[in-house]
């Protein structure tokens, strides 16, 4: 394998080449060296040095320090030389280069940290505390040459996840690095080593002792990868997952009816797949795995049927998946959408029998900026089911459907003023009068709907009310006759721009 130096940003080896002017070794590390020899782009820039983190800080302007585990981070600043950025070969999208000294580790008393941190002049010493084979070489990128003391070129060849050492002593320095492991194996599309695996699951349970934050950040990581299916199935079978979202497994051998020809366990890992093949953002792959984790505690016998029932999964799915959202310490915004949209994943059955109004309503319950996600878990949601793919008529004719509902009819709710308003302005109580101003008012903004001020409506009502309820009635009817074809004509446009009747 050899790493293509042209790969590299010239941010990085601007960085490389400083530490070694001024008299220290550099090379690049871990995650890094391994995409590069993968032939796929690096996520991050890590490198590592004998120079101790004061000495580092001297040679760069822009640099934080804040940890005791010695890693400096320089940052690059293009904003002063935007326009050049080409000409001198910065990279816009590179923030931060992690530059790290050598160092030993002491006990892990916390089962993540290490008690103490000491700074070597020895290369070796610094690659021997990491934690599988693949993220254990370095590069020096003046000499371009390749350290590789554990083999990880070759389990990279091999496609395996090996520990650095003996995996009883890395897994029980740092219990993080078990679901690492996983997610490597998954990202990579790799398997792991035997001995790696049996570590795994004889220490699967000091992940009891990490922050569920951290938990969240590899779970994330995992489902976020091309394989999440294969991710979650391995976090199973080495023990791990009741220690993440232990709710999936209650899904094992849980048959359904109908339709679905897959346990629930695996129906929620096929629609998680499907969105991670139509590469979907976090928050709707999250609502793809756990859109059906309440059936398992909905299941109900029904004796007329003869059949087991799930009846009310999305109600209760909205509160467990919210649940499990708040355990993992996710974003208020990912614990915001995704119970909506598990509690609303039934949303259409029958395209001859939904009514637009019931299609407001659902908009209604999961907001206008989440309802065509909403369309997009139904589609993983089915796939998941092994059902092919929706017809194209049917999908048509539910995408004008939500078009129409969302399409906001001209109505008297358009207006910048409402009956409460009107009262205040002519004194008057609650009357039939009331509803005649405001569909007289509609009937000037269909001719011109610059007119929908507060300013000029409020001013058109002290005229209007003058009026006879006669007379308003013959203007509120031009209005109505005018709004119905008016709504007619755009509910047209949109039914022909999706070939639907």
């Amino acid at each position: 394998m050899k790493i293509i130096q042209s790969k590299i940003p010239k941010e990085v080896t601007r960085v490389t080449s400083t530490l070694e002017k001024a008299g220290f070794e550099a090379y690049l590390v871990g995650g890094c060296v391994r995409d590069l020899l993968l032939k796929r782009t690096p996520e991050d820039w890590d490198i590592t040095t004998n120079a101790k983190p004061e000495e580092i800080q001297e040679l760069f302007e822009h640099t934080f320090y804040e940890n005791p585990f010695g890693t400096v981070g320089i940052v690059s600043d293009p904003k002063p030389m935007i326009g050049q950025s080409e000409k001198i070969g910065i990279d816009e999208t590179l923030k931060t280069i992690e530059v790290t000294p050598y160092r030993l580790e002491s006990a892990y008393s916390d089962d993540r940290h290490p008690d103490t941190v000491i700074f070597s002049d020895k290369l070796e010493d610094d690659l021997k505390r990491r934690d599988f084979s693949i993220n254990a070489m370095t590069y020096n990128v003046s000499g371009e040459t390749l350290i590789d003391l554990y083999k990880g070129q070759k389990d990279l060849k091999d496609r395996i996840v090996r520990t650095v050492g003996k995996a009883d002593d890395r897994f029980n320095e740092d219990a993080l690095r078990i679901l690492r492991a996983v997610r490597f194996a998954t990202k990579l599309d790799f398997s792991i080593e035997n001995e790696t695996e049996k570590s795994i699951i004889k220490f699967s349970n000091k992940l009891k002792n990490i922050s569920q934050e951290r938990i969240r950040d590899e779970f994330i990581k995992i489902i976020m990868s091309n394989n999440p299916m294969d991710g979650i199935i391995l976090s199973h079978k080495l023990g791990l997952l009741k220690y993440i979202i232990p709710e999936l497994e209650m899904g094992l051998d849980e048959k359904q009816k109908g339709a679905h020809i897959y346990t629930i366990w695996e129906h929620n890992l096929r629609t998680l797949q499907h969105s991670a093949d139509k590469n979907m953002p976090l928050h709707l792959r999250l609502s793809a795995l756990l859109h059906d984790i309440a059936k398992p505690h909905t299941k109900r016998w029904h004796k007329d049927k003869k059949e087991w029932t799930f009846y009310g999964h999305d109600v209760v799915g909205e509160r467990v998946s919210r649940e499990i959202l708040k355990r993992l310490k996710f974003s208020g915004k990912i614990i915001d959408v995704v119970p909506k949209l598990v509690r609303n994943h039934l949303f259409f059955s029958d395209i001859d029998q939904i009514t637009l109004s019931a299609v407001r309503r659902i908009i209604a319950n999961v907001g206008p900026e989440n309802v065509w996600d909403l369309m997009k878990l139904r589609t993983c949601d089915r796939i998941g089911m092994g059902v092919p793919k929706e017809k194209p008529y049917r999908l048509r004719k539910y995408m004008a459907m939500i078009e129409e509902a969302m399409k906001d009819p001209v109505s008297v709710k358009m207006l910048k003023i409402n009956g409460n308003r009107i009262m205040e302005i002519i004194n008057e109580k609650p009357g039939p009068k009331i509803g005649l101003v405001l569909n007289a008012l509609l009937e000037e903004i269909l001719d011109n709907p610059k007119l929908n001020t507060k300013k000029y409506l409020e001013t058109k009502t002290l005229e209007l009310i003058k009026l006879s309820e006669e007379e308003l009635i013959q203007l509120s009817q031009k209005g109505v006759e005018k709004k119905t074809a008016q709504e007619e004509k755009e509910l047209k446009e949109i039914r022909d721009k999706h070939h639907v009747s």
